[in-house]
């Protein structure tokens, strides 16, 4: 039986248990390296292996050597394809050259990052360039019937496109990460809540939403950049690289004034354009928050230095 927290009554009632199919799990994880499951099994062939418990040693095609001490083995199937992950500890740190720049980064749709000296980073929207080859596949999918082998087909099929596009992204988000590790020593970037920025606008029955489809064309343009994955992406790269990362609350950087400090709706003309309504400065709008960005960063860190 499985229990279930009721999000009201905060009451738990049991409930029978749910028909796992073969599809359900697709992840298997070996806490600790050599119970269960040995990496490099046999280290006195050129080819990594790995030995899982009941089924043997298997060939694993290496695509880059495993530094430090190998803690967790999990083996992952994305449709047809099977994958080894290793988590280690002990990992040698590699950092990069100091190079005594920062930069503040604002995170956008139209570019993917824009920097406050004014460079951009491209969002190739891979998403919106397979949505044709998506949407047939769905259709087909939709007129398979249930359980048979050809629906089992249209899955995989739907599933190879997703995961194309997953890869692409991350892909990208590696390459712009890495692009900004290797150029600047501290990098300030939003917070951001992606989760509450890409909540439905449909609202309620009684309340319903307001444009609610340019909030769903909205939320599909956020969610197709892949913000989430290149920060994270841009976490870890500059922790190993030794770069400082600092995130700052992001409210108000779009319609400040980067020159003057003045504040309000009427600056942001545009989704390009900033015209301050105080001092007439006008500039790229996302450069002008990406230079409010870097400087409510160096104010954070000012702040911690002297606490």
């Amino acid at each position: 039986m499985s229990c279930v927290l009721r999000p009201r009554q905060g009451r738990a009632y049991a409930r029978l248990p749910r028909f796992k199919g073969r599809g359900w799990f697709d992840t298997v994880e070996w806490p600790k390296d050599g119970d269960g499951c040995r990496w490099n099994s046999q280290p006195e062939r050129p080819t990594a292996y790995v030995r899982l418990q009941g089924i043997g040693h298997v060939r694993v095609h290496q695509h880059r050597p495993a530094k430090g001490q190998v803690k967790t083995i999990s083996v992952k199937r994305e449709g047809s394809r099977w994958y080894l992950v290793l988590s280690c500890d002990g990992v040698p740190a590699d950092p990069f050259p100091a190079t005594g720049v920062a930069v503040g980064v604002d995170l956008g749709v139209a570019s993917l990052a824009t920097t406050s000296d004014g460079r951009y980073l491209v969002n190739p929207r891979r998403l919106a360039a397979s949505a044709d080859r998506l949407a047939e596949a769905q259709r087909a999918l939709a007129r398979k019937r249930r359980g048979s082998r050809r629906r089992r087909k249209a899955v995989a099929q739907v599933a190879a496109l997703r995961a194309k596009v997953r890869r692409q992204r991350l892909d990208c988000a590696h390459k712009a990460a890495l692009a900004l590790v290797a150029r600047y020593d501290m990098i300030v970037h939003e917070d951001l809540r992606i989760a509450n920025m890409t909540r439905s606008a449909s609202g309620t029955i009684d309340r319903p939403g307001r444009n609610v489809t340019a909030k769903a064309g909205l939320n599909r343009s956020i969610l197709d950049a892949g913000w989430g994955v290149f920060l994270t992406v841009l976490a870890y790269k500059a922790e190993s690289a030794g770069r400082e990362l600092i995130a700052v609350n992001p409210a108000g950087t779009s319609r400040t004034c980067s020159r003057c400090g003045h504040g309000a709706k009427e600056n942001r003309v545009s989704q390009a354009v900033f015209r301050c309504q105080g001092c007439g400065h006008a500039a790229h709008a996302d450069v002008n928050a990406a230079i409010n960005i870097l400087r409510a960063g160096l104010a954070l860190r000012q702040a911690a230095e002297a606490a």
